[in-house]
């Protein structure tokens, strides 16, 4: 898959992960395991991306007696999801005309 194609999708999937509420990273890597394979690495790369895109918010909160980051959608992450809705429109099209021709 296409590096830039693959990097935002899985920019869009950590965004949906906590589009309804707030949450860490081991929460949200049990969220997207059943749908895309992340690594550790990989998620907290991505959280930092959308930090600095401002689609998403960090916080620091003490649990369990150690601190943990909860990150939070902003009004850009849930703009980014209705983009990628829209996106995904042309992206079906796209795979429609192709696999057409691939049924001949």
């Amino acid at each position: 898959m296409d590096i830039q194609l693959k990097r935002g999708l899985l920019d869009v999937c950590v965004l949906a992960a906590i589009k309804n509420e707030e949450s860490y990273g081991y929460k949200i890597m049990k969220d997207v395991k059943p749908y895309i394979e992340l690594s550790e690495s990989t998620l907290y790369t991505i959280l930092k991306r959308l930090e600095t895109a401002n689609m998403l918010t960090v916080r620091t909160a003490e649990h369990g007696g150690r601190l943990r980051k909860y990150y939070r959608i902003t009004g850009q992450g849930l703009k980014r999801i209705e983009e990628f809705h829209q996106e995904w429109k042309e992206i079906m099209s796209i795979y429609r005309f192709v696999t057409k021709e691939a049924e001949k």
